[in-house]
């Protein structure tokens, strides 16, 4: 009976969950790609609500690199890199992260996430208790970072006395923070996206930097920056360097993604070697997890080659498709939820039915596009997440603005 009743529970909040309209289980089923769209039910639609910023995933210089790596090394990793030794390929795509950026050193992991969760933990707690002292150090972040950022200060088990959270993107409340907590800690890491992703907002890396260099020396063991810039890298600043490129700022440490902008698969993190060395000692999920495999690794380093050779004129294409976008919604009387200079271009609808129903009906018109909801973003604030990539033609977007301008005329009307 108490198993049979826990799953009645679980049945409610499923129940609880698909009644308020915000269920996420059920997906479409892709069944091919072609150039910027999708396959779904033998039919083809342009995709508006993908991360691939840049449109390489689909590059064939990229998956040929891919099949190679997969030829040479197999088609996983076999097992983790301490246990059965590390690749010549991650090894190279490590040094050529680091090079990207500028830094010592990268580390590979399987995802942003898990880097996010694994880095945050090692600063905070590390290892154990005795080896950081993890009661000497406060850790400050913004109200709407990724739930990976708020995982990874969830799990290191601090207490709530060193947990701060600054209003979304104001470096006036972050700076009243660190200063009233002048002598209480030795340490202190202030931890941020780069790009927020339901809204496409930049954080401006500089303010933050400056803020944490003029206190820097009122902590007997300084104050860290961490950027998450999993959404900015490869495609934001003027060769695609991300936040430290677009404010000339440099974080501390950078928390990145080849699953993104690079089109591959993959997360990664980089900053001075004395970090990196560290990481790959007390990171979790690099320790006791495996790798991206030879396959993926050899399609990253072919992505970097490309980036880094002809990255500008990808971006190019891709700011003159942001434009173009920007253009049409205003022009068709459309609000956009934030003034984002990045791809993602969330159109304000206010309403979880009315987006649903946007949603739904550009489905139809052969977009592929996703709907935001409470409680991913406040309430009144349900938007249609728009994902503009460099692969996109003009009049795809030019169409899919028509679109999106009928079908919510049409609602306000009552039409549909």
């Amino acid at each position: 009976m108490g198993l049979k009743k826990f799953k009645e529970i679980l049945g409610n909040e499923l129940g609880r969950i698909d009644s308020l309209g915000i269920s996420k289980r059920n997906e479409r089923v892709i069944e091919g790609f072609w150039e910027d769209g999708a396959i779904i039910g033998g039919r083809r639609y342009v995709v508006f609500n993908s991360n691939d910023y840049l449109g390489l995933r689909l590059n064939k210089k990229i998956i040929s690199a891919e099949e190679e790596g997969t030829k040479k090394y197999g088609a996983g990793p076999g097992a983790v890199r301490f246990i059965s030794g590390t690749t010549e390929v991650h090894k190279n795509l490590e040094l050529a992260i680091a090079k990207f950026h500028g830094r010592e050193d990268a580390i590979l992991f399987s995802s942003a996430f898990s880097a996010n969760l694994s880095v945050l933990h090692s600063l905070i707690k590390g290892q154990s208790v005795d080896s950081l002292v993890s009661s000497n150090t406060l850790v400050i972040s913004d109200e709407l970072n990724h739930r990976s950022i708020i995982e990874g200060i969830r799990v290191s088990g601090i207490s709530k006395l060193q947990k701060e959270v600054f209003s979304h993107m104001n470096y006036d409340d972050l700076e009243r923070i660190i200063r009233e907590n002048k002598g209480k800690f030795r340490r202190v890491i202030i931890v941020t996206d780069g790009i927020f992703s339901m809204l496409g907002e930049a954080q401006d890396i500089k303010k933050i930097k400056t803020i944490a260099e003029r206190y820097d020396d009122e902590f007997e063991e300084g104050i860290l920056v961490v950027v998450d810039d999993a959404h900015r890298v490869g495609c934001f600043g003027k060769t695609g360097r991300g936040c430290e490129e677009f404010f000339g700022a440099r974080a501390d440490i950078i928390i990145g993604t080849l699953g993104k902008a690079f089109g591959a698969d993959g997360g990664y993190v980089t900053g001075d070697k004395i970090f990196i060395d560290y990481f790959r000692e007390s990171a979790a999920s690099y320790v006791y997890s495996n790798p991206i495999s030879g396959g993926n690794a050899s399609a990253g380093l072919e992505a970097l080659r490309i980036i880094s050779e002809e990255g500008v004129k990808i971006l190019k294409k891709l700011n003159e498709n942001i434009k173009i976008f920007k253009e049409g919604i205003v022009s068709n009387g459309l609000k956009l939820a934030s003034d984002s200079n990045h791809a993602i271009q969330p159109i304000l609808i206010g309403d979880p039915e009315k987006t649903k129903k946007i949603v739904s009906l550009l489905f139809d018109d052969g977009f592929l596009v996703t709907g935001i909801n409470y409680p991913i973003v406040p309430k009144g604030c349900d938007e249609i997440r728009v994902q503009i990539s460099a692969a996109h033609k003009k009049e795809d977007i030019e169409n899919f603005v028509d679109s999106c301008e009928r079908h919510m005329r049409e609602i306000q009307m009552g039409i549909k």
